[in-house]
């Protein structure tokens, strides 16, 4: 009885929410959609492109660096425009460049050019990524936040289970017509369409003017560091947090299809069921985060997912049965993605508009600079020890650092409590 009235709760409140929310908000979520199925499908599948290439490990290491690099690199500037020029030109320009990008993958071939575009991908991918939390932030009440963030979070993870699925699927039922290097063209050049798919919610989008500053105010409000000093420590404090958590991730994220393609020779197929089980599992639990806050506070629920997620981080590492090791990333998907929608709320709810920009920008840079540095350390290990010592070394790292991450968090931001950052941003403002 309890539990019919807690789930009639549970989906009364979701759906008021999706009442409130307006018509810019809708076409935001539709357009992330589209995205991410295309990405999903590049996610699975360019792994597997670039070995069907005949290229070694290495190769795939340098393009994941590369793109993510390029991404920590443009992030910031992407922020910047975005405060500036608006966030529907940034988003536009960041889709029409990077769907370009996209289909030019699909067909290249040489060493260099797979390394190039990957780069490529990196620098135009971050304009849509940079504007995206902010318009939702700007378009939404500071009560609809947290399940908003959550919405969308679960969205991107949902539209990337549907990629993922279709990626898998797809390769192996061309491959049945065709050579396999060609099926995965085709997959590609599919998500590419998907990806392209996005442009179109966006250019609907409809963005109020900025009102004009007073003459005394004119100076760039994102370079004036003494008018948002308080802003300014809070966007310092998040990225240090998400750096520690970026590097663990750059270690294991980007090569778990080629971990259990190794380690347990799994199919293409087997291999996007399992990624997008994943997923649909971290979408499933994103909604759960807005119970966990009210329990117990933005910055608890944060750790305590993050730490739930450990063990089954470790099980993954260490064993040697393919459906532990997939119960393994199920559970640590979830659970540690779960807290990222919560960060990206608080953070937003603490910052000035005319920095939300580059708040966002910062924070994802710094996760992509991760992923850069650790790209060819990870793929050295796994060559060095082989495909069980290989990734258990690499998947203990990453539980380590998670663990400081998680610690670090609650250290730093226990005694933020909402009163505390709002009166920072009111003295220093």
């Amino acid at each position: 009885m309890r539990g019919g009235i807690a789930t009639m709760a549970f989906f009364h409140e979701w759906s008021n929410q999706l009442k409130s929310y307006n018509r810019n908000i809708k076409l935001a979520l539709l357009a992330n959609i589209f995205a991410n199925i295309g990405l999903g499908i590049f996610m699975v599948i360019y792994n597997f492109y670039i070995r069907e290439l005949g290229y070694s490990e290495s190769v795939n290491g340098q393009v994941i660096a590369m793109t993510s690099l390029a991404t920590a690199l443009a992030l910031v500037p992407a922020g910047i425009l975005s405060d500036k020029l608006g966030r529907k030109k940034v988003m536009v320009f960041g889709i029409v460049t990077s769907c370009i990008i996209l289909f030019t993958r699909s067909i290249v071939e040489s060493q260099d050019l797979l390394i190039a575009t990957g780069f490529a991908t990196g620098l135009t991918v971050a304009f849509l990524q940079v504007s995206s939390i902010p318009w939702l932030s700007e378009n939404s009440s500071a009560s609809q936040r947290v399940h908003l963030f959550s919405l969308h979070s679960a969205i991107m993870t949902a539209s990337t289970v549907i990629g993922s699925t279709l990626g898998g699927i797809l390769t192996d039922l061309f491959s049945l017509f065709t050579t396999e290097l060609q099926s995965i063209r085709i997959v590609l050049l599919t998500g590419s369409v998907f990806y392209l798919l996005a442009f179109f919610p966006i250019v609907k989008l409809k963005e109020r003017k900025k009102q004009k500053v007073l003459p005394d105010t004119k100076k760039a409000s994102f370079l004036n560091l003494k008018e948002n000093k308080g802003s300014i420590k809070i966007i310092v404090l998040f990225a240090i947090a998400q750096l520690i958590i970026g590097v663990g991730a750059g270690l294991v994220i980007p090569y778990l299809n080629l971990y259990f393609a190794d380690r347990f020779h799994a199919s293409t197929t087997i291999i996007g069921m399992i990624i997008s089980l994943g997923q649909a599992v971290t979408a499933v639990a994103m909604f759960i985060g807005p119970m966990v806050v009210r329990k117990v506070g933005e910055v608890k629920a944060v750790v305590y997912l993050q730490m739930l997620s450990l063990p089954f981080l470790l099980l993954t590492a260490y064993t040697q049965n393919l459906w532990l090791a997939a119960i393994g990333f199920l559970f640590r998907q979830a659970l540690m993605n779960a807290g990222n929608p919560i960060q990206m709320s608080l953070m937003m709810s603490k910052v000035d508009d005319s920095v939300k920009g580059l708040a966002n920008s910062v924070n994802q840079m710094v996760f992509n600079l991760g992923w850069a540095l650790m790209g060819p350390v990870s793929t050295g290990i796994v060559i060095q020890y082989g495909s069980y010592w290989g990734y258990a070394t690499v998947f203990t790292i990453t539980a380590i650092l998670y663990f400081i991450g998680s610690l670090y968090f609650y250290i730093v931001f226990r005694t933020y409590n909402k009163q505390k950052l709002e009166s920072t941003i009111a003295k220093t403002s």
